[in-house]
């Protein structure tokens, strides 16, 4: 299962790493193994929570988000979606974007791609920092079957049962970002936050309508099969809004390793071929997450994911000013992993002792 899982990434690592080398020599593979690297500490938590959306998908639509999926954050997230977000926040021609892009070195009205990028760093971490907000909150405010840190979820899930309290938290935040953090560019990071939330709220939403009706649709497949006819298009919507909704929640993980990443290489396609080799790792990681039962063996992982995303989301809203090092996003991710993961097995440990206790109790009547 590891090796066709792990398969495809170990292929395009090696093809690559050799192709960063033959074009730019040692220091290019270098860099790009760096990005790669980067990428995969930034986005080991969206592996986590994006197993949690993909299991409920039938296998057929686990391969189209290994395959179309991936194409779509390589090309679209992290060559694409740059490109339009330069050109739209400096107001420059698509022409001119491009051959920006294509010459890192050139500059356009004092400045060079890379800073046009950073120069709308506010308006993408204000719609990355508020989707992703929105995602912690509905997590934290919802009830579950575990929780990790009972003494901060029990209280708030009692909280949560107000309605719309995600949203109006999440534009509380939003507004005090754009007072304390944005400056002169409140108004944009209003506006991109709340895009932002629309856009978590309309796909959400949308996948939430189809998903309702899914064990409806179950019992319609099992009738269709028996007289020969299909119904796999309806149960196909829900698949895809939430198609949908994962390649969002990859493009919010996206945006600072897409920013940062030009503090290593001002070169577009060193950054491209770098972050996309770790955007195949974390699908992958994904598929084999689900494939492979982690999350319902280690049930404290979803949370310790969902912690991660609260922390970035408020990093991308504090990064509207101050600049927070990439090495520190990564390592805040990767420790609530481990924490959530290290809870897990030693709940796991308990479990067994706990049972034996419970049977014992029972034999004894008492």
């Amino acid at each position: 299962m590891f090796l066709r899982t792990f398969g495809w990434s170990f292929a395009i690592t090696a093809i690559g790493l050799i192709a960063a080398g033959l074009l730019w020599g040692a220091q290019g593979f270098g860099i790009v193994l760096i990005l790669s690297i980067l990428e995969i500490s930034l986005s080991f938590d969206n592996a986590v929570v994006n197993a949690t959306v993909l299991k409920r998908m039938n296998p057929y639509w686990q391969k189209i988000f290994l395959t179309v999926g991936v194409l779509i954050a390589v090309f679209g997230m992290r060559l694409v979606f740059p490109l339009l977000v330069v050109g739209l926040t400096a107001k420059l021609s698509p022409a001119t974007v491009v051959d920006l892009a294509l010459h890192s070195d050139k500059v356009h009205n004092g400045h060079t791609y890379g800073q046009y990028l950073e120069a709308a760093n506010p308006a993408i971490a204000a719609f990355g920092g508020v989707f992703l907000l929105m995602i912690f909150l509905d997590f934290i405010f919802d009830e579950k079957e575990h929780n990790w840190l009972g003494w901060l979820e029990r209280p708030l899930e009692k909280v949560g049962k107000l309605d719309a309290l995600s949203s109006v938290v999440a534009l509380v935040a939003l507004v005090l970002a754009s007072r304390f953090f944005a400056g002169e560019h409140a108004e944009t990071v209003l506006l991109a936050g709340v895009l932002g939330l629309i856009t978590y709220l309309a796909v959400g939403g949308l996948s939430s309508i189809f998903e309702s009706g899914l064990e409806e649709e179950a019992e319609r497949e099992e009738e269709a099969e028996k007289s020969g006819k299909s119904v796999v298009q309806v149960a196909g919507k829900a698949a895809f809004f939430l198609f949908l909704y994962l390649e969002v929640l990859d493009a919010s993980f996206s945006f600072d390793g897409v920013v940062g990443a030009f503090a290593v290489s001002n070169d577009i396609f060193q950054i491209t071929l770098g972050l996309g080799i770790g955007a195949m790792y974390i699908r992958s990681l994904t598929v084999f997450l689900v494939r492979k039962g982690t999350l319902d063996d280690y049930v404290y992982l979803e949370h310790g994911a969902h912690y991660a995303i609260g922390a970035l989301a408020v990093i991308l809203l504090v990064g509207i000013k101050f600049h927070i090092p990439e090495i520190v996003t990564g390592l805040i991710g990767v420790a609530f992993i481990g924490l959530a993961l290290g809870s897990s097995v030693l709940r796991n440990r308990r479990a067994p002792a706990d049972d034996e206790d419970a049977g014992e109790l029972v034999g004894s009547g008492q």
